[in-house]
């Protein structure tokens, strides 16, 4: 499934003046994320996202945020994307009167015996919470409100257009980058999920618009079994999707050896005015499923390197079930784009007893072979490098008016429609009394 291309593109975006600029984060968190529950023995557990926000108020980190309840993603937003019959499934669907949907649940693969895409209580409400602050942190930055915008409930890269993926089920990062393609000329995809971001590249994968490049374990039946280096996108995105095929056991240095250099390539040759970087911590060590050797420090340099080229950036969650590994590891990442060194032992906080027995905030590599030997990786960088330079220059895009910016709310119909712009944020954005010192 490939996205259209026509799309409003803008002729001048609303930066503020560069006396105004500084490093601005926007952070969307629902406090209620950590309750949904995919099932007992299921790996995802959004409980992680409670567990890095608690690490965010015990680090004090939120008093350099703006904190924000995110807005409830709407039936029409999702739509913008997936199918209208899929959506509303999801609308329907609860295991109550799953019974009514047999022929649904098995066409959509949610639900399925032995499946990956669980049917939960509250399924849908998740979906909109976690595109809700996707799409409004993709507002944020076009808006000109923030240099960053965290939404670690978001990540969620193998939803299809009319099916339910890798324990995902509404694609919010494509759904944020059509955001951001209406304002932004050329948007820059990053994963360094240990598994194929492949719901967004299929989606983008024949347009020169957007450029999607992951970082991935490939081959052995890893899943989602895509993303090879000759799959580079199609027609008018040929060499626009960026695959770098990863063997297991990959530890820090290696994965900075091949990161940097293709980053800074891309930067270079595509040029782009906004960057989602999709920061998913199966890549960790000790993950319960990936098989990569990162450390915390390891995965954060990757976040570092990209934000200190000073271009609007959402950062998004993403895999990881190893859920004190991911805690530390997203709380590391706010402090990075923050600008903020935090100390390696972890204060006292609500999920204290989960950070045993050391409470450091780094974890350590395990001794596990690393199946990518340096001559297999400069091999794979000169290839990709090679790629990349088959792209002549940045592509250009016609110039139109720029469509004014909407904030939904749900109380829109009662808002002054001569009035509706970015401040409505302020409506969601979380008092600082609402968070203990």
């Amino acid at each position: 499934t490939v996205i259209p291309l026509e799309i409003p593109l803008l002729f001048q975006l609303p930066r503020p003046p560069p006396f105004m600029s500084q490093n601005r984060v926007s952070y969307f968190m629902d406090t209620a994320i950590g309750g949904y529950y995919y099932g007992q023995h299921h790996p995802m557990k959004p409980h992680r996202i409670s567990m890095t926000h608690n690490l965010c108020l015990a680090y004090g980190l939120y008093r350099d945020m703006d904190v924000y309840r995110p807005r409830k993603a709407t039936f029409e937003e999702m739509t913008e994307f997936h199918s209208d019959e899929y959506a509303a499934f999801l609308k329907r669907v609860n295991p109550d009167n799953a019974h009514e949907f047999i022929k649904d649940l098995q066409r959509f693969n949610v639900g399925r015996t032995g499946g990956d895409c669980p049917l939960f209580d509250g399924l849908f409400e998740f979906c909109q919470s976690s595109t809700g602050g996707s799409i409004d942190g993709a507002k944020r930055l076009i808006s000109g409100a923030a240099d960053v915008a965290v939404n670690w409930a978001g990540g969620l890269h193998h939803a299809k257009k009319s099916e339910a993926s890798g324990f995902c089920y509404i694609n919010d990062i494509v759904l944020a980058i059509l955001e951001m393609l209406k304002y932004f000329p050329r948007v820059l995809y990053i994963d360094i999920d240990v598994h194929h971001g492949d719901g967004v590249e299929e989606a983008f994968y024949v347009t020169d618009r957007v450029m999607t490049v992951s970082f991935h374990k490939f081959g052995d039946m890893f899943f989602p079994g895509t993303g090879d280096i000759w799959d580079k996108g199609f027609g008018p995105g040929e060499y626009y999707a960026v695959n770098v095929p990863l063997k297991d056991g990959i530890d820090d240095e290696g994965f900075e050896s091949i990161f940097n250099p293709v980053i800074q390539k891309v930067m270079e040759m595509f040029r782009p005015s906004a960057i989602v970087l999709q920061c998913g911590a199966d890549s960790l060590a000790k993950d319960r499923i990936g098989c990569f050797n990162l450390t915390v420090k390891g995965h954060g340099n990757c976040v570092r390197f990209v934000r200190n080229f000073g271009v609007p950036t959402l950062v998004l969650g993403g895999g990881g079930y190893n859920i004190r590994s991911v805690a530390r590891c997203w709380l590391y990442e706010t402090a990075v784009v923050l600008d903020r060194e935090v100390d390696e032992q972890i204060p006292y906080n609500d999920y204290w007893e989960y950070f045993g027995p050391d409470f450091n905030l780094h974890i350590q590599k395990s001794p596990m072979e690393n199946s990518n030997s340096k001559e297999y990786l400069d091999k794979l960088k000169s290839k990709i490098l090679e790629n990349l330079r088959c792209l002549n220059a940045a592509p250009s895009v016609q110039m139109q008016e720029m469509p004014p910016i909407y904030i939904d709310s749900d109380d829109e119909d009662n808002m002054n429609p001569d009035s509706r712009n970015a401040e409505h944020f302020d409506d969601a954005k979380q008092k600082r009394n609402e968070f203990y010192d």
